[in-house]
């Protein structure tokens, strides 16, 4: 198999998106641009380098969490895409296989077309350029073309009237042979409209050295660049239409497909069914046969086998769910692992707890989880009632098969087969009531004057 190096151009201010976040780390479906990017060259195999531009080490942190072994070059001057790679020089200059040229901002480029560039470098092209036709080309550079070639690359501001007519647009991702790119790097000038080195110029010198130019073309809506907000939400929009159709074919249920959203590592099992306005954040896996009700928002979570979820349900900070559990209206369960066929119904707050098998917990019920400086966790065994409106003060283990009060407050352990009471004595004072009602009516009143 060929070795494939993959340059990612990633030192743009993005001005125009009018943010002192740099643009390349605005989220699409929950993940940074660029790392949309780097993942699509790394399902191809590739070896990934960054070149970010000075004082982005928000950049450069983000590209090296997401792959450790990225080579980062900094370019200090933005003198335009030739210039950008050739920052990356100690990277390509002895590659001996394949070179990608690819875009931090574009991240919707699929492993699918970078494939298909290595297949015409494997077939015997020097140069690979990917083209598409948008609906309006103004403003892109075109693809000059002579016998199923690429002659050259005219950008919009240098190309006549003839040039701009012509449909076929120039992606700016390019392929090369490694030693075409080290051929041509150095001879492009920028003799140009903007006084820029574009590496489009690579075309005309290699086709010039008689070399092979190829080109593919790919759908304009895997090719959306990201450089403002409009742009931003149009990308996030096909990801999300991709990512709905991909799991609809897996074999789950979308009741409104336009309404769920999901982040770019969501995995969804078999026969699961997901009712409107639901949206999943980074970090969850959801087994099969499990039913998803309206206005869920799940991150950071895994659902088991034949859960029943929602409506209004909150799940984040790594809750871990087991089978069969059942989790009614406005639940909200953080950092919390609950056992297999335990119910929490309603109006529940689960934080930093452990809570086993085929428990029920009460309506209202709370795990006191913060003191205001620590956080503690409850543990709750298996087959264990807990009453409605309790409030359950961490640290605290409550045993197996216990019981507690409704409206208690339980600060002590329980011991397994216990109930626990921990609510004041009821006392009832006869008469009372009227006395209480005209005193809040005089007060109304003394209020009005």
């Amino acid at each position: 198999m060929t070795e494939l190096l993959s340059i990612i151009l990633a030192a743009g201010e993005g001005t125009r998106m009018r943010s002192a976040m740099p643009k390349v780390l605005h989220r699409v479906g929950g993940l940074p641009v660029v790392s949309h990017v780097i993942r699509s060259a790394k399902a191809a195999g590739s070896r990934i380098a960054v070149v970010v531009g000075p004082g982005h080490e928000e950049v450069e942190a983000a590209v090296t969490r997401f792959e450790a072994d990225a080579q980062i070059s900094r370019q200090m001057e933005r003198l335009g895409t030739a210039h950008a790679v050739q920052q990356a020089r100690a990277a390509y200059e002895d590659a001996p296989g394949h070179v990608l040229v690819l875009y931090a901002d574009t991240p919707l480029v699929t492993g699918a077309t970078i494939a298909a560039i290595v297949d015409r470098l494997d077939g015997g092209a020097d140069m690979v350029v990917v083209g598409f036709t948008p609906d309006n080309p103004t403003g892109y550079g075109r693809l000059l073309t002579k016998n199923g070639r690429v002659t050259a690359i005219r950008e919009h501001k240098d190309a006549s009237e003839d040039e701009r007519r012509i449909g076929l647009c120039n992606s700016g991702i390019i392929g090369f042979r490694g030693e075409t790119l080290r051929a041509v790097i150095d001879r492009i000038g920028n003799s140009n409209a903007k006084g820029e080195y574009y590496l489009t110029d690579a075309v005309e010198l290699a086709a010039g050295d008689g070399k092979r130019v190829d080109f593919i073309e790919a759908d304009a809506s895997e090719l959306v660049g990201v450089d403002n907000r409009i742009k931003l939400a149009e990308a996030e929009a096909t990801f999300q239409a991709f990512k709905r159709r991909e799991v609809m074919e897996a074999g789950a249920t979308l009741r409104d497909p336009g309404s769920v959203w999901f982040s770019w590592d969501t995995e969804i099992g078999r026969d699961v069914t997901i009712f409107p306005n639901v949206v999943f954040g980074p970090g969850v896996k959801v087994a099969d046969n499990v039913e998803i009700r309206a206005f869920c928002d799940i991150e950071d979570t895994t659902i088991g086998d034949g859960a029943r979820i929602g409506p209004f349900v909150r799940l984040r900070g790594g809750a871990e769910l087991g089978p069969d559990v059942h989790l009614g209206n406005f639940v909200e369960v953080k950092n919390s692992k609950i056992g297999a066929g335990t119910k929490a119904g309603h109006l529940s707050y689960l934080g930093d707890a452990e809570i086993g098998t085929e428990t029920n917990i009460g309506a209202g019920t709370i795990t006191c989880n913060y003191d205001g400086v620590n956080k503690d966790k409850t543990l709750i065994g298996d087959n264990v009632f807990i009453g409605s409106n309790a409030s359950l003060v961490a640290p605290v283990s409550i045993g197996d098969g216990a019981y507690t009060a409704s409206g208690s407050v339980i600060t002590q352990d329980v011991p397994a087969d216990a109930l626990a009471l921990g609510r004041a004595r009821q006392e009832n004072k006869l008469g009372y009531a009227p006395r209480l009602k005209a005193r809040a009516l005089a007060k109304k009143a003394a209020k009005g004057k």
